[in-house]
C-alpha cells in the first residue's frame, strides 16, 4: 500500500525542515531528533511512580529510569529492560520516555530504561556492555525494585532492538538470566546486509541507508567487527533464545532484517510472532501523537508482554 497519509504528512514536513539525519555533526543530528520526538510523542498515561537513579556498569556509573504501572497485582511486578533507539548515537530516557510509560501502563509491567554510552564517543562495544550489565543488574536487585526476575523480558526500537537482540544472545550464552521475550521493534540485525528494502527505502522515508552507513561507521568503526553477534545479532547461534515479538515497517531500510532474523530464529525453533505493518515508516511507533498506527502498534507490544510475562513462572 503506499505510504499512510500521517506519515506522509511526517515526511512532507522533513522535506521542508530537513531530515533530522540529513548531516553528519553528530551533536546536530542528537538535537533534532529530540525536537522531532517531542513534536510527534503521543501524551503519557497516568503511572504510579517513576524514578531515576544510576547503577554501576562496565566504566562507570549508567542512569536508569524506573516506571511502575498503576496495577491492582499483589507481589512483584514482572518487568521489561527497555533500550532505546537512535543508531547507537543518539536518544536517551527523555526520548523514549513517551514509549516507556505507554509500555508500562499498558502492559501493566515495571519498564526500567537504560541510557546507555553513545557512540561515536563510546564505540562498539561499549553500548552493549552497559545493556548487558544493566540486565543482570536488575535481575539482581529484584528485591529492591520489586520485580520477579523469572518475569523479564528485554526490549528496544531500531538500534535498542539490536541491542536487545544481542543481549539475549549473550545472557544464553553466559548463565542467564534469559529472559522471557524479546519485543523487537523495527530492530537493525545485520551490519553486513545488502537487501531488497534497503535499496527500495533507501530515500525518502526519514531514516536513510546513508544514516545508517554512518550511524554503523561511528558505532562499529572497525569494519571486521561489524559481524560480531554482539553488533549483528543474525551472525550468532539462535537455539535456545526467548521468544521473541519482532515489529517492522513497509517502508523501512530495516524492514528485511527485521524479516530475516524472525526467519532466521524459526529456524532454530524459537517461538517468533512478526508483523510489518503497512503504509508505516522507520521511527513510527515513537510518533503516536500524529500516526495513530503508532499507538496500535505499542498497543501489540503490551499484548505481547502480557502474553509472555503472565506465563512465566509466578
Amino acid at each position: 500500500m503506499p505510504v499512510d497519509p500521517q506519515c506522509q504528512a511526517i515526511l512532507d514536513a522533513a522535506a521542508t525542515q530537513g531530515a533530522p539525519f540529513a548531516n553528519d555533526d553528530y551533536h546536530a543530528i542528537r538535537g533534532a531528533y529530540a525536537d522531532t520526538t517531542a513534536r510527534y510523542r503521543h501524551p503519557s498515561p497516568a503511572l504510579a511512580a517513576v524514578s531515576d537513579q544510576t547503577f554501576t556498569g562496565p566504566a562507570g556509573a549508567v542512569p536508569i529510569r524506573c516506571y511502575v504501572p498503576v496495577t491492582a497485582m499483589a507481589g512483584p511486578l514482572p518487568c521489561l529492560v527497555y533500550f532505546h533507539g537512535g543508531g547507537w548515537v543518539v536518544g536517551d530516557l527523555a526520548t523514549h520516555d513517551h514509549m516507556c510509560r505507554y509500555l508500562a501502563a499498558g502492559a501493566g509491567i515495571c519498564v526500567i530504561a537504560v541510557d546507555y554510552r553513545l557512540a561515536p564517543e563510546h564505540p562498539f562495544p561499549a553500548g552493549f556492555e552497559d545493556c548487558l550489565a544493566a540486565v543482570r543488574w536488575v535481575a539482581g536487585s529484584a528485591a529492591s525494585l520489586n520485580i520477579d526476575p523469572r518475569r523479564l523480558a528485554v526490549g528496544g526500537d531500531s538500534a535498542g532492538g539490536n541491542l536487545a537482540a544481542a543481549v539475549a544472545i549473550a545472557l544464553r550464552d553466559t548463565g542467564g538470566p534469559l529472559p522471557a521475550l524479546q519485543l523487537l521493534i523495527y530492530p537493525a540485525t545485520d551490519m553486513t546486509a545488502d537487501n531488497d528494502s534497503l535499496r527500495d527505502n533507501a530515500e525518502g522515508y526519514l531514516l536513510t541507508r546513508a544514516a545508517m552507513d554512518l550511524f554503523t561507521r561511528w558505532y562499529v568503526p572497525d569494519s571486521a567487527q561489524r559481524s560480531d553477534p554482539r553488533a549483528s545479532p543474525r551472525h550468532g547461534t539462535h537455539a535456545g533464545l526467548p521468544r521473541a515479538f519482532i515489529q517492522t515497517a513497509q517502508y523501512d531500510p530495516l524492514r528485511d532484517e527485521a524479516r530475516d532474523y524472525a526467519e532466521t530464529l524459526t529456524a532454530a525453533g524459537v517461538a517468533v510472532e512478526y508483523r510489518c505493518y503497512p503504509g508505516m515508516v522507520h521511527g513510527f511507533a515513537r510518533m503516536g501523537g500524529i500516526v495513530d498506527a503508532g499507538i496500535a502498534a505499542l498497543d501489540d507490544a503490551c499484548e505481547a508482554l502480557r502474553s509472555a510475562l503472565n506465563a512465566a513462572p509466578a
